[in-house]
């Protein structure tokens, strides 16, 4: 088997389509710096299943894609093929050739194809894995990687040559067993619940055939129960019936009788007449308190009147014996004891018009006692105010006269329509009392109706009840119990209730032991004969997965075994290629490398307190992954006390690498190996050991350089030849050595 071209149509610089045909077994490809000849690893790396971005200098799907520049347009995919010669079928599928495709497009969408048929990713791993092309790498050796081998950690380094083996398809064989006897246990367990609850029915069945007949025992006792029962109750519900129908005849011809007698009291109780006589008063007193307030303000005005007449007058009496003088002490006194015997008698009266009027007097004396002393003709003026006061003073008591009048009038009619009130209260107090006996009456006959009622309601319960439990007989027992008509009884009546009670709880007690029994539908028997062959065929089937999962057990224990024995023997063959190239590439010394246990990283508590549930949890993961061994490299330098990989310049490690990767590709070759500029940290010294290494691997695997240096080119038999134009598309120059020989011949 070996690798026939490469195909590489939109993928990053390789805008056109161009096609890398790999007839010799070491094809060189050289270039100047941001040709693009770096892009021909990725491609190989990315159809292979690269799926790190990272790792294609890329940071999404599209950005693999030729994004255009100068005259060249972008383009909306990218493809990458490798074409195989599958003559020895070392790839698992029916084809001499085989083309493995993957293409990405603008929007991140991946597709994977084998011989143009679209496939997993899984499919592609799992192909690649059966010829040592499988994840970690080891056939894609760039400048940037060349250390990656001795820096990984020991764990790692045992993957990338279990890979490099071509162990990892029995480790996926091993996982997927393991899932398959996950898979397995899962089922087993479930047939086995399965099987727990099926044997409580398998029971319950066998029991239930055993109370089938017993079942018929207690249904035939029901049957002549509800012959009884149901014939007693039908003729009791039809008596209820007929007595609560007489009982309530009486009742409601007594009370339509009443309803009309209340009807007729109702229109002969007077109450327009008592309205009209009830407006007729409430007008007689509105007029009286107008009256008494017309009294009283002429009341007033009288009292106003007498204190003013009888100011004048006094002031007239002592102006016609002295002329205007002043006032003498004498006079002063006199005045103000008059003042305080009037205002003491005010103090004593309750009429307040009496105490107005009083305290209009006293204001007129006071103002009289300062007039004095004025001329006659202000006497004269007094003397007309005086007549005036007189007149008016008549006027008032005519109208006082004739308010009193017209009071007592209407004191007089109010009597009247008070008398009128009277009898009429007296006549509606009878009707009344016929009314209250009529309705004491109604409310005991509607009381009497409602109790009536109350035993209709719960007649028709009754028989609610009733043809609710003929509906239950004819599904417990059958049809035939409908016929309770026909059946012929000799039934003495019930005295009471208490006998069909008895009766309804017996049948309960009946229908209950029934219902506890459940073998009132079914076929029991052959119901147990169905589960009886289903528990057979879990019994066989649980069989059947016990010996499958011991079968995966032994898959894994022995593919397990094919593992650890074929790792040592290709770490043995590994060591003894490390140890030749290691020689060869420094001129001596020994190199080599070995099974050793991790160290372990659990970090114990210093006071020796119990650890967190998750603590131990993650601890005990931990030593899981540690018990597997890893892979430690030993070299020793000649001329050098150099034991360690720490020690190691920088050349020295990349030789060092370089000779590992090697070795690990001649246990078990891949079908090609790149070596990405791995040459370019090498002097010239060593770039001739590197160029006879490179023609010694040659012999097992195809390999294809990426290289600047001369010497590497001069092992080529083809050279390929990347430059980029202006607008930034890769193009391919090829040579091929052994016609340009011939040629030049």
């Amino acid at each position: 088997m070996r690798l026939k071209q490469l195909e590489l149509s939109g993928f990053k610089s390789f805008a056109k389509k161009t096609i890398f045909l790999f007839d010799s077994p070491i094809i060189a490809i050289v270039g100047p710096n941001g040709s693009g000849k770096s892009n021909c690893a990725e491609a190989f790396r990315w159809v292979l299943g690269e799926r790190s971005m990272k790792s294609l200098r890329g940071g999404r799907g599209e950005d693999l894609i030729f994004n255009g520049g100068g005259v060249a347009t972008r383009m909306n995919r990218a493809s990458a093929s490798l074409t195989f010669d599958n003559y020895d079928h070392k790839f698992n599928v029916d084809f001499d050739e085989v083309v493995i495709t993957r293409e990405v497009y603008r929007d991140g969408t991946n597709v994977y194809l084998i011989n143009g048929s679209q496939v997993r990713f899984r499919d592609i791993i799992e192909l690649l894995a059966a010829v040592s092309l499988g994840s970690s790498d080891h056939y894609i050796v760039n400048q940037g990687d060349a250390d990656r081998i001795l820096s990984a950690s020991e764990h790692d380094r045992r993957v990338m040559i279990e890979d490099a083996l071509g162990l990892r398809i029995y480790q996926w064989k091993i996982e997927e067993s393991e899932k398959k006897l996950e898979k397995t246990e899962e089922n087993l367990k479930q047939v086995e619940s399965l099987r727990r609850e099926l044997a409580p029915h398998l029971k319950f069945l066998q029991k239930q055939v055993e109370k089938v007949k017993q079942a018929d025992k207690l249904r035939l006792e029901l049957k002549q129960l509800y012959f009884e029962y149901l014939q007693r109750e039908e003729d009791y519900l039809q008596q209820e019936a007929s007595v609560i129908k007489q009982e309530k005849e009486t009742p409601t011809r007594e009370l339509a009788k009443i309803d009309k007698t209340l009807a007729h009291d109702g229109s002969r109780s007077g109450v327009e007449s008592s309205k009209e006589l009830s407006d007729k008063l409430t007008r007689i007193d509105q007029d009286l308190r107008g009256n008494v307030h017309r009294r009283d303000e002429l009341g007033r005005q009288l009292g106003r009147l007498e204190g003013r007449l009888e100011i004048k007058q006094a002031n007239l009496v002592a102006a016609e014996q002295e002329e205007a003088r002043d006032f003498s002490h004498q006079e002063v006194t006199d005045f103000t004891q008059s003042l305080t015997t009037q205002l003491d008698q005010a103090e004593r009266l309750l009429d307040l018009n009496l105490v107005k009027g009083l305290l209009i007097r006293i204001k007129e004396s006071v103002k009289s006692f300062l007039e004095r002393g004025h001329t006659r003709e202000a006497d004269e003026k007094a003397k007309g105010e005086l007549e005036q006061i007189k007149s008016d003073k008549n006027k008032v008591e005519a109208g006082l006269a004739q308010l009193c009048e017209q009071e007592e009038a209407l004191h007089r009619e109010k009597n009247k329509v008070n008398g009128q009130i009277a009898a009429e209260l007296a006549q509606a107090r009878e009707v009344e009392r016929e009314v209250y006996e009529l309705r004491a009456r109604r409310i005991e006959l509607l009381a009497r109706l409602a109790t009536l009622t109350a035993r209709e309601e719960k007649l028709t319960i009754e028989r609610e009840n009733f043809e609710r439990e003929l509906t239950e007989a004819k599904v417990l027992v059958n049809q035939e119990v409908a016929r309770y008509h026909d059946m012929a009884f000799n039934l003495v009546p019930d005295t009471n209730r208490t006998a069909q009670e008895e009766r309804r709880r017996k049948i309960e007690r009946i229908k209950i032991r029934l219902e506890d029994m459940g073998v009132e539908t079914g076929d029991m028997a052959k119901e147990y004969q169905n589960v009886s062959e289903r528990d057979a065929f879990l019994m066989k089937e649980i069989a059947d997965l016990d010996a499958s999962a011991k079968s995966l057990e032994q898959i894994v224990k022995d593919l397990q075994l094919k593992i650890d024995q074929d790792f040592r023997d290709g770490l043995t063959k590994i060591n003894h290629y490390f140890q030749d190239f290691f020689a060869l590439m420094f001129g001596g010394g020994t190199a080599g490398i070995g099974l050793i246990k991790e160290k372990s990283k659990r970090v114990m508590a210093e006071d020796g307190e119990d650890l967190d549930e998750e603590t131990k949890m993650r601890l005990l993961a931990a030593e899981a992954e540690e018990a597997k061994e890893g892979i430690e490299i030993k070299v020793n330098l000649p001329r050098k006390k150099i034991h360690g990989l720490q020690m190691l310049s920088g050349g020295e490690r990349a030789l060092t690498s370089i000779a590992l990767l090697f070795a690990m590709s001649q246990v078990n070759p891949p079908p090609f190996l790149i070596l990405d500029e791995t040459d370019a940290a090498l002097d010239e010294a060593n770039s001739r050991k590197y160029s006879e290494m490179v023609s010694n691997l040659a012999a097992r695997s195809q390999l294809i350089l990426i290289t600047h240096n001369r010497e590497t080119m001069s092992r080529a038999d083809i050279i390929y030849g990347v430059t980029m134009s202006s607008d930034g598309v890769s193009k391919l120059l090829s040579i091929k050595f052994d016609e340009a020989t011939s040629y030049a011949k």
